[in-house]
């Protein structure tokens, strides 16, 4: 009998040394991109969803380069100080990532990034832990945009539910969500099944480096320390 895979040793210290190269190529890759553009910008993001995150920056794909992951890397990338950093001043950026952050690189004009990051906005689903927006209760009585086959679902996510001659009945009023608290797996699920979207995408410019100046968009405690995004 063959065997399995699954059941094969693997060997540690292969699996270290490419999650060395790959750190080593991101590395790279910010370095080579930091001496290509004409400037670079540091910026925060809130509630990251990753396909409109890749449409966004494939529009500017052929003016500008993004990194996001390790806030480390990318510090050691630029430089944690002036006596390493790899063009002078860029240091000043490396000190601002902390929590979601993320490096462009571009050769599009200040006004034109400025104006893209501030005017950007995509309105999705919240997620299971998200706070909630508002409050959002159902009222007692027929719910028509729910189909009878949906009723044993519902019942599932703690609606107090019933068949009425086919159609959905609540038969008491429901919250499903209290305002500036977390969602639960059931309320997250429930406000997708209403269409009620309560997250917002949004990305936030923290500063902008270029060989002229340095420009801070956003007050940050100093701090060398640095942390991992999420």
């Amino acid at each position: 009998m063959p065997k399995s895979k699954r059941n094969r040793p693997v060997t540690l210290s292969k699996t270290k040394k490419k999650g060395r190269e790959h750190k080593e190529a991101i590395v790279n890759a910010i370095r080579e991109s930091a001496e290509k553009y004409n400037s670079v910008y540091a910026f925060s993001f809130e509630n990251m969803r990753n396909l409109k995150f890749k449409e966004f920056r494939e529009q500017l794909k052929s003016t500008s380069r993004f990194f996001l992951g390790s806030n480390k890397v990318m510090q050691v990338s630029l430089g944690r100080s002036a006596a390493d950093e790899i063009i002078p001043c860029i240091h000043k950026v490396s000190k601002l990532l902390r929590g979601n952050s993320g490096l462009c690189f571009t050769d599009l004009p200040k006004e034109e990034i400025e104006r893209l990051f501030n005017e950007y906005e995509e309105y999705d689903f919240a997620r299971t832990g998200s706070m909630a927006s508002e409050k959002v209760e159902l009222k007692e009585g027929s719910l028509e945009h729910f189909t009878h086959e949906m009723e044993p679902f519902l019942r599932k996510q703690g609606m107090p539910v019933r068949l009425n001659k086919g159609v959905v009945e609540l038969v008491s009023d429901f919250v499903v969500c209290e305002e500036g608290k977390p969602l639960s797996p059931e309320s997250a699920r429930t406000l997708r099944l209403l269409g009620i979207k309560m997250a917002t995408f949004r990305l936030h410019l923290i500063c902008r480096w270029s060989p002229e100046e340095f420009e801070l968009y956003i007050e940050r405690p100093d701090d060398d320390s640095g942390g991992d995004s999420a």
